[in-house]
Order: C-alpha cells, then sequence, then structure tokens
C-alpha cells in the first residue's frame, strides 16, 4: 500500500508513541526538514482517514486549558504498513542510486 507523504510521515510521527495533534505537527514538521507543514484542518482530515483505515485509533482524550485533546496512536496494522511503506521507499531510493550512479552518501 503506497502511502501519500502526508500519511506516511504522519506515522512515522507515531511510530514513537502517541501524538495529540500539535505533537504530531511539530514532528512532521521536524522528520521532512521543514518542508512539510501540516495545518490544523490537513491533519484531522488525514487522522480521520488514516483511523478509518485502521492505522491509528485514538489512545485517550483529555481537556487542557479548556480545549479537547485527542492522542492518537498506530495499531498494529499502522506499524505494518509503516514498515512496508519505508522498505519500498528503501528500495526504490537503491534504484534510483543505481540508476543514477550514485553511491551512498555521495550528493545526498
Amino acid at each position: 500500500m503506497a502511502l501519500r507523504e502526508q500519511s506516511y510521515l504522519i506515522l512515522l510521527a507515531l511510530s514513537r508513541g502517541p501524538l495529540h495533534g500539535y505533537g504530531m505537527i511539530k514532528t512532521v514538521r521536524e522528520l521532512s526538514e521543514d518542508r512539510v507543514r501540516l495545518g490544523a484542518g490537513t491533519l484531522y482530515g488525514a487522522l480521520d482517514r488514516l483511523t478509518g483505515e485502521g492505522l491509528v485509533i485514538v489512545v485517550k482524550e483529555e481537556v487542557v486549558d479548556g480545549r479537547h485533546r485527542r492522542y492518537y496512536d498506530l495499531t498494529g496494522h499502522g506499524q505494518q504498513v509503516l514498515a512496508e511503506e519505508t522498505t519500498r521507499l528503501s528500495r526504490l531510493v537503491t534504484a534510483a542510486r543505481r540508476r543514477l550512479d550514485l553511491q551512498p552518501g555521495i550528493g545526498a
């Protein structure tokens, strides 16, 4: 299952444990080296889709300073899909390096 970049980064952000929305936005930004900046609407739309696909679940809800906060985590299926997508992307990078005659660490 090929994932959209934003979905992949959200799953990767959750790979170290549950996060709430702002935590995911911040982690995705860090993982993408400031290239991907998720807005709240984009993030929650993606989370709704990923939840519907059984890749993430809500594990905790709380109210902090009068604001509702949900924590999301990967499901077992989500962990599997993330691992498979990581392997697929790694193979793609290896093939691209071969095709472009690049050695690991050169030009990267």
